[in-house]
């Protein structure tokens, strides 16, 4: 039992929950996002009955989990109240090794998971005047619809040595250690990206697997790889210890394997280690340029280096709330270390998801803000990618399109790998009005990065639509509408597709239901914030919908 509570508490620090209460074979918890307590209600699940199948009948445990969404009193590390009344009860109502979920946890979860549930009815619950509605969840079906690809075509291996370096463990004990083993990660897959004889998997499809129990060879497959290389983190005080073993994807078995102890500021030498080791066991041919390539520092401050891992850990929360934290963490490491380019170029990324999100009062400012910083880290550090990356993306919403293109292009030079950079370089080409091109990057991200972000299925049939294929723009469209189906901008985008197709009756009912999702939905306000540089292509948009029978 003890062995099963400790892992049920390490899969909540892994999806950002706090333990708050141990009662016998108990565990209370609380979550920040309700996302992020479904999710790890199926991790436990799917990791405890995976367990417990190998067990005899007398030896099995199972577990019931019950969520509510509402409002709790904490106490001096404790919580109680309603809220927690009902996830009880509701604990109680589901089957041994389920999930049993409130009407507020089904409303809040909305689209945003694709994830299947079977109405349980009304519940009473004690002490609570209005009945629950409950639902149980049907495991197997929860998945993150905003970052899980929605095509199931096998993939086949690249021509080059491939890997997927996934989640290493956070083996310190602490959740609130994730961040580090998090960065270690994130460092080493930007270090391996830049070598331009091997494919490399974008740490959005990575990191999808993070908490669960995994397969190795299942993964290499499902990500169209030959190698994984998976690992674990362990920081106390002044030491940090990372093992790392790099496993064919074919076999199963391990190709190399090592383990460092080291003192703390020799993180980053470790990280090269690690890539220089990888590159040895997969015989790769360096070009000159790789092979020339001094080991990069970030930065030889310890607490700045801490700032920055834990601001770009809540970056990538993509939330307004994770956002200010980010930037009050990035701008406390550019205080400890002027000189950090790294982390000026995330900054810079932190104001252009400000001003693109509309997140605070002064838009503009966050713009030319994102640009500076942009520009500041460049001449900081010429082989950051990541400040060429923030540089197109401000210069695209200036309106500087030639400039974003050469940044974006300038990004993938660098780091031939790095599916973020063809992501840019085919939303730039898109408001650029190269729609071929955009297609080709796009495609290029999809392939680097299998369970891409969906946003990148609207880009593709906005190009589609600059070159009047409105089949394939509609397959891409509902590709993405599968994936999420509250987009009020792809409806919007289909309903005029359908009017190029004279589809009439589709195309209304696409209207519809974009202003039923988004009453305040404005053509116009979209007309005015989107950088295109040919206004004709937003006009193509127009011109669908008037064919549609929108007015």
């Amino acid at each position: 039992l003890s062995e099963y509570l400790d892992l049920i508490s390490t899969i909540i620090g892994h999806h950002r929950g706090r333990v708050m209460h141990y009662a016998g074979d108990a565990v209370l918890a609380m979550f920040e996002a309700v996302v992020d307590a479904l999710t790890c209600a199926a991790a436990i699940q799917e990791e405890l009955n995976a367990r417990s199948a190998e067990l005899p009948e007398d030896r099995k445990l199972n577990f019931r989990i019950g969520l509510n969404l509402g409002d709790v009193i904490e106490d001096r590390g404790d919580i109680y109240g309603d809220g927690v009344n009902i996830a009880a009860r509701l604990e109680s109502l589901a089957d041994p090794g389920g999930i049993c979920i409130s009407g507020t946890v089904h409303d809040a979860i909305g689209n945003k998971l694709a994830v299947q549930y079977e109405f349980m009815g009304e519940q009473q619950v004690k002490n609570i005047e209005k009945p629950v509605r409950a639902y149980r969840v049907l495991l197997g079906t929860t998945k993150q619809t905003d970052t899980t690809s929605a095509d199931p075509v096998e993939l086949e291996l690249p021509d080059i040595p491939s890997i997927a370096v996934l989640p290493f463990t956070n083996m310190s004990g602490d959740p609130e250690q994730e961040y580090f083993s998090d960065g270690v990660v994130e460092d080493i897959i930007t270090d391996l990206s830049k070598i331009t004889g091997l494919f490399v998997i974008a740490r959005n499809s990575t990191f999808a697997y993070k908490g669960k129990r995994l397969n190795v060879r299942d993964v290499c497959r499902e990500l169209g790889v030959r190698y994984a290389l998976e690992g674990g983190v362990r920081k106390a005080a002044n030491r940090v210890r990372v093992t790392a073993q790099l496993i064919d994807g074919n076999t199963g078995g391990h190709v190399w394997a090592e383990r460092y102890d080291r003192e703390l500021h020799d993180i980053f030498a470790v990280q090269d280690e690690v890539t220089q080791a990888i590159v040895s066991a997969l015989a790769l041919k360096l070009t000159p340029d790789e092979r020339g390539r001094t080991p990069r520092g970030y930065t030889e401050n310890l607490e700045a280096y801490e700032y920055f891992l834990r601001g770009r850990d809540q970056a990538f929360r993509d939330t307004p709330e994770a956002n200010a934290q980010a930037r009050a963490m990035l701008e406390k490491a550019i205080e400890l270390d002027p000189g950090f380019s790294l982390a000026c170029s995330h900054l810079s990324r932190n104001h252009i998801l400000a001003y693109s999100n509309r997140w605070g009062e002064t838009p503009d400012e966050s713009l030319a803000l994102a640009m500076e910083l942009g520009e500041r880290a460049v001449e900081l550090d010429e082989t950051n990618s990541h400040a060429y990356f923030s540089v197109a993306m401000a210069a695209l919403w200036m309106m500087q399109h030639e400039r974003a293109v050469a940044a974006a292009e300038k990004c993938i030079s660098i780091v031939p790998n790095v599916a973020e950079g063809y992501g840019a370089l085919g939303l730039i080409l898109v408001y650029s009005g190269k729609p071929r091109e955009a297609i080709v990057s796009l495609q290029k991200v999809m392939r680097l990065d299998p369970h891409y972000r969906d946003i990148h299925l609207h880009l593709l049939a906005l190009a589609y639509l600059q070159l009047e294929e409105y089949e394939q723009a509609a397959a891409a469209l509902k590709r993405r509408l599968v994936r999420k189906p509250e987009s009020d901008i792809s409806r919007v985008l289909l309903a005029a597709i359908h009017g190029h197709m004279g589809n009439v009756e589709e195309g209304r009912a696409e209207w519809a239901e974009a202003l039923r999702i988004n009453p305040d939905y404005s053509l116009e306000h979209r007309r005015k914030t989107l950088p295109y540089k040919n206004p004709a292509d937003f006009e193509r948009i127009l011109d669908g919908l008037r064919k549609a029978g929108v007015e």
